[in-house]
């Protein structure tokens, strides 16, 4: 048992054959591993899906020397070139060539993004590179040609296999940790963040921190939510500004998804055309703007001031 105390960190598997993955992609990377060489790469797909996993348990599996750089905090050129000349520039102690896996490189401008693509090229006799993004639509035309592209999405089929082995995985969990749950509630947990692991792992030892997950956990969920639009139909910035505050840890993506599955119990059904065609504007500028938060809270203000409601 590793020392981390976050469950994400302590649970994340090291090898492929721990991860969850889709029949398709699992072939595709033990075909990787069987090969035994290992591509420059790019992973794309939503937040808590395990490209950053499969990326290292790549790297554990061909017992390559590896680096993990955050392109959203690493984002200045010179810092970015310094770590990975430094780490390209030594021979790796397995004799093979290293791996740089560059973790949110989305977040990198696109002049940071086309010198990458020079380093690239220079270290290709020691390193590979492995690229992760939520949206790949931020990633430079040049980097998508010299990267093999992966996405980490699932079709509908191959979602309720998954998520049940997700569930088996959490219910394992559950028990070292010594958390006493309820199955249905658990399975309720995940089919309101699928297929975003990471969120569901820390909903886990959040609500678990007390030794057990039952029913209440659910309860607070849909009040969570309840309070928001609450917020919009009265028209109240402050209380909405705070609740956006009290959930800045959660994707807007995830919000978005949130008030569109519960805007038909609180606007008429004519506005509530209206607000899904904001929720698509904000959701498609989400993947551009600099401070999520602010987009976020703009969306909130626009179908505050649009809907009619109930």
């Amino acid at each position: 048992m590793s020392d981390d105390f976050l469950f994400v960190e302590r649970y994340r598997p090291k090898l492929l054959s721990e991860c969850i993955l889709s029949t398709t992609m699992a072939e595709t990377f033990y075909g990787i591993v069987k090969a035994g060489q290992l591509q420059n790469m790019l992973f794309s797909g939503t937040a808590g899906t395990g490209k950053t996993t499969v990326a290292k348990a790549l790297c554990n599996e061909l017992d390559l020397d590896y680096i993990v750089i955050n392109g959203s905090m690493d984002a200045n050129m010179d810092a970015l070139r310094g770590k990975i000349k430094q780490f390209a520039s030594s021979i790796s102690l397995s004799g093979g060539y290293k791996v740089v896996i560059l973790d949110e490189a989305d977040y990198l401008s696109p002049q940071v993004q086309a010198s990458l693509r020079g380093f690239i090229e220079e270290f290709s006799n020691n390193c590979r590179f492995i690229l992760t993004c939520n949206f790949k639509n931020r990633i430079i035309e040049p980097i998508h040609s010299r990267c093999s592209n992966y996405e980490f999405n699932l079709t509908g089929t191959e979602k309720g296999k998954l998520a049940l082995n997700f569930l088996k995985r959490l219910v394992s969990i559950c028990e070292k940790e010594n958390i006493e749950v309820e199955k249905k509630v658990l399975a309720q947990l995940v089919n309101n963040h699928f297929p975003d692991f990471r969120r569901v792992l820390n909903e886990v030892q959040r609500y678990g921190s007390n030794g057990q997950i039952n029913s209440d956990i659910l309860v607070n969920e849909n009040t969570n939510i309840q309070l928001l639009m609450q917020s919009l139909k009265e028209k109240n910035f402050k209380s909405m500004r705070k609740w956006v505050v009290d959930n800045v840890d959660v994707e807007p993506t995830t919000i978005f998804r949130m008030i569109y599955d519960n805007i038909f119990d609180y606007a008429k059904g004519h506005s509530s055309a209206q607000v899904i065609l904001i929720l698509a504007d904000y959701q498609y500028k989400n993947s551009f703007v600099a401070c999520k938060e602010l987009n976020l809270v703009a969306c909130l203000v626009e179908i505050m001031g649009s809907a009619d409601w109930q």
